[in-house]
């Protein structure tokens, strides 16, 4: 154990806390709307700080680390490739977006298919999002027990209890501020690591490159290339439909400040996933024959760098995870409150109610994530199955609501659950870990499923809505 990394690590939580207390206060929040969207008040840096903090967490620094150190830089490349297109697209998208912003997902679905599909959505999307935070957990855990005493059990339920405090306190004010100031530690703790990794274990670029297995050379790692779309795929579904991005937008001050934070979030992304890429292949260089998850965290040990390096890679990494998982924890909240609560009492809900609902639900889905985590041998197979639950069963009816005037509500129905149900068959046995990530098979049963059900049923009605026309009916 090194007293530095104890420090700084709680140096970071006594500031996160005050953070979190800070925007706890009565007067900081005293709405749903103040708790679920931050009063829509975010300037453009919190916003694309808090975009990027929530979508690179555990699932890069520990589970694309993990992809990287195993099939080398190039594929690294091709896996993060899925979270810049998915970006462009949203770019591309931002002016409809934006008016979008202010509904959950299930919402925007109800509009075109009924109540049914939104309730179907709903659960679904929780059971993607409870896995999201849920391996959050277990990253933040595996950090703590690395600096302190703590066994991994105890580790994980110091890190939810941190993550469950942050999404229960002030909500997204709380969230995204924290996620502001945590993206810039993960940003300078990275960058700092490689470049003294880079001149001073490796001594240059030239044994970097040497050191590689050829294979690692290679542009696709050895694997196939259905294998890579496998991992690419539900990167890319998942940030081209994701809730939380949403979310995020509609929180902002304005839509011209929607669109800046959107900017620098694409080109923020860059400063956290080249120097991860770097760094985990840089690790298969000097540590061969380690455990893959470990493959950026292990370079915080003495060997490979100063204790005050070593120290804030590890709290960065932490801070990363902390943001991402109190992102998710508060974006199934708000499916709680919206989607189903509200709903069910038929408006009869008060923005005060909704505020203390959404306290509540943070704590069930917490408990649920933790409960979760135990049954996934990895944080990277978690990873996957989360993403792929959410891109094949949600992305698809998101993007036939907004685009394709002949889908049905029983169409959409029908998949979204073909897609949820085949990710599930295809988890439970195994399949991706011996054949390949189950997106492959379960996006086709998705999209098939969608198509030929639509086709079947009847036309809908010829005013049926376009996105644009879908935005106009959300505005009325």
């Amino acid at each position: 154990m090194q007293i530095t990394h104890v420090l700084i690590l709680v140096g970071y939580v006594a500031l996160m806390i005050v953070v979190g207390a800070w925007f706890s206060r009565s007067k900081a929040i005293s709405t749903g709307e103040d708790f679920l969207l931050a009063g829509r008040s975010l300037p453009a840096p919190v916003l694309a700080g808090t975009m990027l903090a929530t979508f690179v967490g555990s699932g890069s620094i520990i589970g694309a680390a993990s992809f990287i150190y195993q099939y080398g830089p190039w594929a690294g490349v091709l896996f993060f490739s899925g979270t810049f297109t998915g970006i462009i697209f949203l770019l591309m998208l931002a002016p409809k977006v934006q008016r979008l912003a202010k509904y959950t997902v299930p919402q925007i679905l109800e509009i075109r298919f009924g109540k049914v599909v939104r309730i179907i959505a709903t659960i679904i999307i929780l059971v993607a999002f409870i896995g999201i935070a849920a391996y959050q957990f277990t990253g933040a855990g595996y950090i703590i027990s690395l600096i302190t005493p703590l066994s991994a059990s105890e580790s994980t339920i110091a890190a939810t209890v941190l993550i469950t405090f942050l999404a229960l306190g002030g909500g997204l004010k709380s969230v995204a501020w924290t996620d502001f100031i945590s993206i810039a530690i993960v940003a300078i703790s990275l960058i700092a690591l490689m470049i003294y990794i880079f001149s001073v274990d490796l001594g240059g670029i030239a044994t970097y490159v040497d050191g590689l297995d050829p294979i690692q050379k290679s542009l696709t790692g050895g694997l196939s290339p259905l294998q890579l779309l496998g991992y690419f795929l539900p990167v890319f579904l998942l940030l081209l439909g994701d809730q939380n991005m949403y979310q995020r937008i509609a929180a902002a001050a304005s839509e011209k400040t929607a669109r800046f934070g959107m900017l620098l979030f694409f080109f923020g992304s860059f400063f956290i996933i080249i120097p991860i890429i770097l760094l985990a292949s840089a690790s298969a260089v000097l540590q061969k024959g380690i455990n893959p998850d470990t493959a950026i965290l292990s370079l915080a040990g003495t060997d490979f760098s100063p204790a005050f390096l070593g120290g804030l890679l590890l709290t960065g990494a932490f801070a990363l995870i902390v943001t991402t998982g109190s992102s998710y924890l508060l974006t199934c909240s708000g499916n709680i409150v919206h989607d189903l609560v509200v709903q069910l009492r038929r408006g009869k809900t008060t923005d005060r109610q909704a505020m203390v609902i959404g306290r509540w639900g943070v704590l069930a889905v917490a408990v649920l994530g933790f409960v979760m985590v135990q049954f996934f041998p990895s944080v990277l197979s978690l990873q996957m199955y989360a993403y792929t639950m959410y891109g094949v069963a949600i992305t698809p009816a998101l993007l036939a609501a907004l685009f394709w005037k002949r889908a049905t509500g029983i169409g959409v129905a029908a998949s979204m659950i073909a897609g949820g149900a085949a990710t599930i068959v295809w988890e439970t046995n195994g399949l991706s870990q011996t054949i390949m990530n189950g997106v492959i098979f379960s996006l086709p049963v998705s999209l098939l499923v969608l198509v030929v059900v639509s086709y079947l049923g009847k036309r809908p009605a010829s005013n049926n809505l376009s996105m644009a026309e879908s935005v106009d009916q959300l505005e009325s």
